[in-house]
């Protein structure tokens, strides 16, 4: 008999795999637990198109992308505008999936484009103690993710033909070059680091069949602490305003946001290149979410006429009992 102790790396790692083949069994029996109806699929393309509709991974990203509006994560700072509350609202205006069959494989790129309202309650006056004004700036965002396919039938119904294998992370936001995420490193509660260079280059598997293929979605117990680092380059020596938005449903519920901490910042030529820290705690209810870090130049925030420049990354993450 074989006994594998508690502590080893070895039952660590039978365990995460466990959990993610119950996750991946339990998401891959709701979406075949489906009923024929007229609005179903009959070409490749809307087959895969409804996938990505109505993956759980993907639909959780939205949710935390769109704060829905003002969050009070400021307390007041002495500069020209004196802000109290900063959040933005999203609403996806386009979604263009662009999907490439070749043979038994599909890779698609999803490129979702968002009208956003970055809203800042604060005041022209420095002894203010409530806010008085409301700045709006309008913006727009552009999001893409690639998604592999794979073909696992022949039926008549090209809905249960194909299953998505693997997706990659977002990666998006204004076209701006001031300011650049350019790592991002996760560590678990389990011991795990994840390190994340590009977003789009960086595949989860969504099919069991591949679990040896792809990164892991992270699976990390309720109720516990992720620490989360973000690098990146920015064009201005003031601290960025980095913000983490994490733990909203499908209805955009259980909603969180904190603000990054700078912790170190160098010049390098003409641009700083910046470390932040934030830790988050998952919350008790199980389900996929997504973190998501969006990052801004200072004067966005504190300068009434300074056009919103913004770059988001995601990363999502399953929360177990």
């Amino acid at each position: 008999m074989i006994r594998i102790n508690k502590n080893s790396q070895l039952f660590k790692k039978f365990w995460i795999i466990l959990v993610f083949a119950m996750v991946s069994i339990f998401v891959g029996c709701q979406d075949d637990m489906t009923v024929q109806t007229t609005d179903d699929p009959t070409t490749d393309q809307e087959a895969l198109e409804r996938l990505v509709s109505e993956d759980s991974v993907l639909t959780s990203f939205e949710p935390n992308y769109n704060e829905g509006g003002e969050m009070d994560i400021l307390q007041k700072t002495n500069t020209e505008i004196y802000p109290f509350r900063v959040g933005h609202k999203m609403r996806l205006v386009n979604r263009n999936v662009n999907i490439n069959i070749a043979g038994d494989t599909a890779y698609g790129l999803i490129t979702n484009t968002f009208e956003g309202i970055l809203y800042i309650k604060g005041s022209y006056d420095p002894n203010a103690t409530n806010p008085d004004t409301l700045i709006t700036k309008p913006f727009t965002s552009v999001v893409t993710r690639n998604i592999v396919f794979v073909k696992i039938a022949n039926t008549p119904r090209p809905l249960h033909n194909w299953k998505i294998a693997a997706i990659s992370l977002p990666e998006g936001g204004t076209q701006s070059s001031s300011i650049n995420i350019t790592k991002l490193t996760a560590f678990l509660p389990n011991g795990d680091t994840l390190e994340i260079n590009s977003p789009n280059d960086y595949y989860l598997v969504r099919h069991w069949g591949f679990w040896w293929r792809w990164h892991h979605i992270p699976v990390i117990p309720k109720n516990q602490d992720v620490l989360l680092r973000v690098e990146l380059t920015s064009a201005y020596a003031d601290t960025d305003f980095v913000t983490l938005t994490y733990g909203a449903n499908r209805l955009g519920m259980h909603r969180a946001k904190k603000k990054f901490e700078l912790i170190s910042s160098t010049q390098n030529g003409s641009v700083f290149n910046k470390v932040y820290e934030q830790t988050y705690k998952t919350h008790q209810y199980v389900g996929f979410y997504h973190a998501v870090i969006n990052a801004m130049p200072k004067q966005v925030v504190f300068d009434d006429a300074a056009p919103v420049e913004m770059e988001s990354w995601g990363i999502p993450y399953f929360v177990r009992p």
